[in-house]
């Protein structure tokens, strides 16, 4: 099993609820494809370098989780075309 940080952008547009369902959707997809979530990290809003969609502001979310070599990649796929996610990067954590 390998440790990776998800970082996921979420707009700033949306309520508490729905960002909250968001980040619970994104941790859904990583535990169906057999990850385990071990922490999630809200950094809360933050502004950007740059325009992205038009938006200045983001809410900043990373989650660590434990799987094998093929799951960031599905969870990657799935990430790309959800709503209300403005960007997203994961990376494999050195042990």
């Amino acid at each position: 099993m390998n440790k990776y940080e998800l970082a996921v952008v979420v707009s700033a547009k949306l309520e508490d609820d729905a960002r909250a369902e968001v980040v619970e959707k994104v941790k859904a997809l990583i535990t169906r494809f057999g990850g385990n979530v071990t922490d999630v990290d809200e950094w809360g809003k933050r502004r950007f370098a740059y325009e992205i969609q038009k938006m200045k502001e983001g809410f900043y979310y990373f989650i660590h989780f434990e799987s094998d070599a093929a799951v960031p990649g599905e969870v990657e796929q799935r990430i790309r075309i959800m709503d209300h996610v403005l960007r997203y990067l994961c990376v494999k954590q050195e042990a």
